[in-house]
């Protein structure tokens, strides 16, 4: 079997930020999967090109499947399918693409999707309060940045001017 894992990959288990405190990752995310080979067993996350082509074999899979998309993948591609996702991931191919902010935004607000949104790719620290305020709830950093440091990002703001997928009010609200 020849499947590529993400690049920054640690087995058994990786750490992910999610809900604010670090826990272990039960999930793999396939980077690239070649239609001839299978997936491995437990909980994985599919390119999405793959979730289109293999549909009602995954739906038959006896663990649960998520789904990566990017900002090249329009959110009414996946709308349809939302209630088979527990996961979704968005790929931040360099921490200047900012299509998946929206992608968050539109899964949450439009699409009501209520499972959990992960940030993968270029996540940096600068990055994670706003992305929590988009709707992403967990986060996939990079191998060579400390997540442990990461977890103070969500603190250091405690003024919000505007209201966002994360429910909190505007600050004038506080008047």
């Amino acid at each position: 079997m020849r499947v590529k894992r993400r690049y920054n990959q640690r087995w058994p288990a990786m750490r992910v930020i999610k809900d604010n405190r670090l826990i272990d990752d039960r999930w793999q995310r396939i980077a690239r999967m070649d239609d001839d080979h299978a997936l491995p067993a437990g909980d994985v996350i599919v390119p999405f090109h793959y979730w289109q082509a293999h549909r009602e074999a995954l739906l038959t899979r006896g663990s649960n499947i998520g789904v990566c998309i990017n900002g090249d993948i329009e959110t009414e591609e996946l709308a349809g399918d939302l209630d088979h996702f527990p996961l979704i991931a968005l790929e931040f191919p360099a921490f200047t693409d900012g299509r998946c902010y929206s992608h968050a935004r539109l899964l949450r607000d439009r699409y009501g999707y209520r499972g959990e949104l992960r940030a993968v790719g270029d996540v940096l620290r600068d990055q994670l309060f706003f992305m929590r305020r988009c709707g992403i709830d967990s986060f996939e950093l990079r191998n060579d940045k400390d997540i442990e440091d990461a977890l103070r990002a969500f603190s250091e703001i405690t003024v919000r001017y505007q209201a966002a997928a994360d429910t909190a009010g505007p600050l004038y609200r506080n008047r």
